[in-house]
């Protein structure tokens, strides 16, 4: 099983530059079980209010999931992506989710950090998937802070936890906060960030994949885009339950 991270800093409002950029990148991983992207890795996450990021959303069904689905069929992989999604109640910092033969799910970020209350409304549950690749459970960074989050996570079973993060920067470690946040739970925990600042906000990069003992298999620098991976003969079902 191949797991990987994509680390991104879109340009700020250029989705469409985005998505091509994000593509190149996903396509560079090649072969994979699960490809993970940051949050809001579309647009940016710093936004002052509905009106001004709306022009900036899109539906689910549009062409964030239509590149996409052209990136999981060519890779056979199952990949989550977070985006600002334009709702018929609303707006939502989410996250598709979708399968090699294009299925797809969004999942809407439950817990919501004070940049997202200027916009954004919260999501009602969390998920998790059967796929090929193991039990997934889709996360977009605050959620990691919720206990409501944490429980669910102890409680299902769970194989993978694709997280979408736009983590800030607050000058430490994060690694021993993740780890004390997963508790007990033993599985694979695929972190892609973005980095740099967007209007005076830093953000932490280091996209990161934890296997279940742990320890960090893959790291990414603070700065630049980039991808990690790793193979691992973990199967679904077997030890990382």
């Amino acid at each position: 099983m191949k797991l990987a991270a994509v680390q991104y800093r879109p340009p700020k409002g250029l989705t469409e530059q985005a998505r091509a950029e994000l593509s190149e990148l996903i396509a560079s991983v090649g072969p994979a079980d699960l490809i993970v992207c940051p949050e809001m890795a579309t647009t940016g996450y710093v936004w002052s209010s509905p009106q001004e990021i709306f022009p900036h959303t899109e539906p689910a069904e549009g062409p964030t999931l239509a590149m996409l689905r052209e990136r999981a069929a060519a890779q056979g992989a199952l990949i989550v992506c977070g985006f600002a999604e334009r709702a018929s109640d609303g707006l939502y910092n989410a996250a598709l989710v979708v399968a090699p033969d294009g299925t797809h799910v969004v999942y809407r970020k439950v817990l919501l950090y004070e940049l997202d209350l200027a916009w954004a409304r919260m999501g009602k549950q969390h998920m998790i998937l059967d796929t090929p690749a193991g039990r997934v459970v889709p996360a977009i960074c605050m959620d990691l802070n919720d206990d409501r989050f944490t429980a669910h996570l102890a409680h299902s079973r769970a194989d993978i936890v694709a997280f979408c993060t736009n983590w800030v920067d607050e000058g430490q470690d994060i690694l021993p906060y993740w780890t004390w946040r997963l508790g007990g739970w033993k599985g694979w925990f695929v972190a892609a960030d973005t980095w740099g600042e967007d209007r005076g906000t830093p953000f932490y990069g280091r996209s990161t994949i934890l296997a279940p003992d742990g320890s960090v298999v893959a790291q990414a620098p603070s700065e630049g885009d980039c991808t990690i991976a790793h193979t691992t003969r973990s199967i679904p079902g077997g030890p990382t339950r």
